[in-house]
């Protein structure tokens, strides 16, 4: 069989002026394409990269050190930023596009998904050349990556810059810690005292949720060890924050919807631990160094695992079945709504737990 021929780039690196890179998405999403940003940085330090993201994006990267010169906000695309079938305004779109192509974009990179919705949107860049993920329904880029579901996302987007030559320069997420961030975070954790353990009990799927009552018992656990507690969650999530809370026999205290993102960085950095679970705060906390036990279903630690032990533990909930209606999640779906992740213990958390806290020196 001949060798595969792959197209030359129309520039060479050290010639390319502009990168956009589509990255519109949640907190633990971007935390996992920060590998391939910094590799893309390190291979193309002339170059201006610019993340088409989330209006949080724009929040936390401004004045902080990191891979990305700049964010520009997409507006409501449907199957990047909305859903398939939400509203967009056409208008907006073009004005939006027109504005793009006037960049002059030399490479645009695809690290959003499989591209059925993420690669038009991409080609509407009007870059010189296009790269990225490209799933069976998606039409093609320039080059592309095929998409597999069942990939650690982290080396994903590492094999998107990898069609560029492109090496990685670390396999771990890092974001900067800045003093901004500490200065919210400080009169927080003034009031906790040190050391401190936060609790994360929401996720952004309810199959993903450990019960609130059982985020309870590992807070008592380590509140009877001397931590002081901290519950952590988002304006959706009060619920859950609060039931923790409430369930607790130790105080703790709700920091629902109090920090801001940079905050919570803040926060985090600062920990002695992190217990969460598969979620934005988790991935967050792990990127600014924050030792952590995550709770996981089975094929979530597949695509969404920590890759280190060192600071990181994952307690995994193997179910794969619905425990409402029986469907097999590895081969199919349901709209249940039911956690796969209930029935692990609270022994096997606690335990993890110790184990990175004794690791610490606490």
């Amino acid at each position: 069989m001949g060798q595969r021929h792959t197209p030359p780039l129309p520039i060479a690196l050290q010639d390319i002026q502009k990168i956009a890179v589509l990255r519109a998405n949640g907190i633990g999403d971007f935390c996992f394409a920060l590998p391939a940003l910094a590799a893309l940085r390190a291979a193309c330090p002339q170059a201006e990269i610019v993340l088409l993201g989330k209006a949080w994006h724009a929040s936390l990267l401004t004045n902080r050190p990191s891979p990305v010169d700049r964010v520009v906000v997409v507006p409501p695309f449907r199957g990047v930023t909305v859903a398939p079938d939400a509203e967009e305004d056409a208008a907006e779109l073009a004005k939006f596009f027109a504005a793009m192509r006037a960049e002059h974009f030399d490479l645009a990179l695809q690290l959003h998904g499989g591209g059925r919705y993420s690669n038009p949107f991409v080609q509407r860049l009007g870059a010189r050349y296009t790269i990225g993920l490209r799933a069976a329904d998606a039409p093609p880029l320039d080059r592309w990556a095929p998409y597999v579901y069942f990939q650690n996302e982290i080396h994903r987007y590492l094999d998107v810059v990898s069609l560029l030559g492109i090496q990685p320069v670390t396999l771990t997420p890092s974001l900067a810690v800045t003093a901004a961030d500490l200065a919210e975070a400080q009169p927080v954790i003034d009031r906790l005292g040190s050391p401190f353990v936060v609790l994360h009990p929401g996720a952004g799927a309810p199959d993903r949720r450990w019960p609130p009552e059982r985020f309870a018992a590992i807070g008592d656990a380590l509140a009877q060890r001397g931590f002081a507690i901290a519950v952590i969650g988002t304006k959706p999530e009060r619920g859950i924050v609060e039931t923790v809370c409430t369930t607790m026999r130790a105080p703790a205290c709700n920091l629902c919807d109090v920090l801001s993102l940079g905050g919570l960085v803040g926060l985090l950095s600062r920990c002695a631990l992190l217990v969460s679970n598969d979620s934005g705060p988790l991935h967050l906390g792990a990127a600014v160094g924050a030792a952590s036990v995550g709770i996981y279903w089975c094929l979530n630690m597949v695509t969404a695992g920590q890759p280190s032990r060192l600071r990181h533990r994952p307690v995994i909930a193997w179910r794969t079945q619905c425990p409402a209606c029986g469907v097999d999640h590895s081969i199919g779906g349901c709209s249940c709504g039911q956690s796969f992740v209930a029935d692990v213990p609270v022994e096997a958390v606690l335990e993890a737990a110790l184990d990175l806290l004794v690791r610490q020196g606490y």
